[in-house]
């Protein structure tokens, strides 16, 4: 009981505290158009250089390891499964799941392949267009490639408080109608929501995916959440704890490529495996 009285004392405090600051603050509503845009601007290069300036925006390579939860349809948590996600920037990307990192996904460009028991085979066409979608709307991407692009449109959307913590929302408008808000966080300037808006066809409504980043730590001097969680229209998805991540970290050339695959299965496929997998080639 003491907690809860504690914890709502400390919420009101934040309140009151954040609405004495909001009736001088400025309004996105009453802001003209370009102030409002430049506004916009200047908070999103200070999270740019609060997550490492140009370490962050010129990184080439990324591996990043922990554990993820997929989460079913009924919000019931499955085990906790090891993963090390790699990153080739802008636009290649591999994650090994399992201990022995016997399962991959595979995406580079427009090409897609997976290693499993049968071996290493080409990813259906509509996983790479799914790929391709979330490349597009993955924050990182848009802050380090698609922000000087025509038709992105800027605007500062006001102040909030997530979890006792005041935030700047600013949103992003792409020349597809696609919204992106994203909330950064007043004191770190870090990023800790990531809202994609799709717009709804006709007679349904539009979609919503969210992103929460928590527990950031730097790692080769990029501020890196360990803690992502993701939501589809309020469902939540997903949660990946990661215990650390390593930047340029000098992978093989031939890392995201099939031929990399085909190395890997000779690596991790037991034999009965590499057995089946010749049976099917031949």
């Amino acid at each position: 009981m003491r907690l809860k009285v504690f914890h709502l004392v400390l919420m009101l405090l934040f309140a009151g505290t954040f609405a004495g600051s909001g009736a001088r603050a400025q309004n996105p509503d009453t802001m003209m158009p370009e102030a409002n845009a430049t506004k916009a601007k200047q908070i999103l290069a200070q999270m740019i250089d609060a997550f490492g300036g140009p370490a962050y925006l010129n990184v080439r390579e990324s591996r990043c390891e922990g554990r993820i939860s997929p989460i079913g349809r009924g919000n019931d948590f499955t085990p906790s499964i090891p993963l090390k996600v790699y990153w080739r920037y802008p636009d290649k990307s591999r994650t090994d799941i399992g201990k022995k990192g016997n399962v991959i996904d595979l995406f580079a460009g427009n090409d897609g392949w997976t290693l499993d028991h049968d071996g290493v085979s080409e990813e259906p066409s509509e996983k790479i267009d799914n790929f391709r979608t979330q490349l597009l709307n993955n924050p990182h991407y848009i802050f380090r490639y698609r922000l000087k692009e025509d038709g992105m449109a800027f605007r500062w959307a006001g102040q909030d408080i997530i979890d006792l913590h005041p935030v700047d929302w600013v949103e992003l408008t792409d020349s597809r109608q696609l919204v992106y808000r994203v909330a950064i966080d007043r004191s770190s300037h870090l990023m800790v929501r990531f809202k994609v808006t799709t717009p709804a066809a006709a007679n349904e409504l539009p979609d919503e995916d969210v992103t929460f980043y928590a527990n950031y730590h730097p790692f080769d001097g990029i501020q890196s959440p360990l803690q992502i969680w993701r939501t589809h229209n309020d469902r939540r998805t997903s949660q990946t704890f990661f215990e650390s991540c390593t930047y340029n970290p000098n992978l093989p050339p031939d890392f995201f490529s099939k031929a990399g695959l085909e190395h890997r299965f000779e690596e991790v496929g037991s034999h009965a495996d590499k057995k089946k997998a010749g049976k099917g080639r031949d």
